[in-house]
């Protein structure tokens, strides 16, 4: 007996709405979650929900590239290629359609079926665990769409890709957006967060005061779909700043590795840690034996381990 003969027939089509009960109840698969592999019928079930997703740092949706990318399952530590994204990945294999829906629950839209894509199907991105937990590795798949059209992107991170395609744009200081804008949109700011931004600004300010422009830029390194920041960039002085809120060894450690990443794409001569008050000895040594200056603030002016990155 053809068990085929059987199985219900698939009539949904892009933006049809079911309840997610019916769904599985009529298909098969998991009830909850993002994932849902049937036994039942030869399907993958995706659910997503983009405006619920980009406050925690997931981006599910199309993106300028006409794939719709879509984040993997695994709520903490580094994500791994088992499961349900083990489903994804392997669902022309084993013979099973892939079906986005939007929504996780109550009533869902269907949003069409797609395939992985066999050249690149998926890419690793910095994501928070779940509950505003630390960074981890999340697996984003790129997706093909079978019967409906690519759209535009509708997520911040697929707007801005879309806008400034290019590896490094010059930005003002004012754009105060971040790193975390990006990878942890949901996470308050710290006041440590708080006084880099006064600090940069003071800085800023005592640099225009003697004759110097400044702002800052947004990398995309290759291959990459998170973008990164610099504090401050003067390109009269040749300077390229980290600002960090406190003296603390973790601060400075993080400083020096930021501004070796950020020195790969930005042109500069002076690597310099901007800081609020003078750190102690040893982090000083540390500075020096990376390459990079130390800036602190002294009075209405400041003070620098390195002449040349001050004007």
């Amino acid at each position: 007996m053809d068990d085929t003969a059987s199985m219900p027939a698939w009539t949904l089509k892009p933006g049809d709405t079911i309840e997610r009960k019916q769904l599985h109840a009529t298909f098969g698969g998991r009830t909850q979650g993002g994932i849902g592999p049937s036994a039942k019928t030869p399907n993958v079930f995706v659910f997503t929900d983009p405006v619920a997703g980009e406050k925690h740092g997931y981006y599910d949706d199309w993106m300028p590239d006409g794939r719709f990318h879509y984040s993997g399952e695994g709520q903490y530590g580094d994500q791994r290629m088992i499961s349900g994204n083990a489903s994804i990945l392997n669902h022309q294999a084993e013979g099973r359609a892939l079906r986005v829906f939007q929504g996780a629950r109550g009533t869902v839209t269907y949003r069409g079926e797609f395939v992985i894509d066999q050249e690149d199907p998926w890419y690793s991105a910095d994501a928070p665990e779940t509950n505003d937990g630390p960074l981890r590795k999340a697996i984003v798949f790129r997706l093909n769409p079978v019967d409906t059209a690519p759209q535009e992107p509708a997520t911040k991170l697929g707007r801005l890709l879309e806008s400034d395609p290019n590896q490094v744009d010059d930005l003002p200081l004012e754009r105060n957006e971040t790193e975390t804008t990006f990878v942890n949109p949901n996470r308050e700011p710290y006041e440590a967060d708080r006084k880099e931004a006064r600090l940069v600004k003071a800085f800023a300010d005592f640099l225009t005061s003697n004759g110097h422009q400044s702002g800052r830029q947004r990398i995309l390194p290759p291959g990459e779909s998170r973008p990164l920041f610099t504090d401050l960039h003067s390109k009269g002085l040749g300077l390229l700043v980290e600002a960090k809120g406190s003296v603390t060894r973790e601060s400075i450690r993080m400083a020096i590795g930021q501004l070796a990443d950020y020195s790969r794409f930005v042109d500069h001569t002076t690597r310099a840690i901007l800081l609020p008050s003078e750190p102690r000895e040893d982090l000083l040594a540390l500075a020096e034996t990376q390459g990079c200056a130390v800036i602190w603030a002294d009075g209405k002016g400041f003070i620098s381990t390195d002449p040349a990155a001050l004007p």
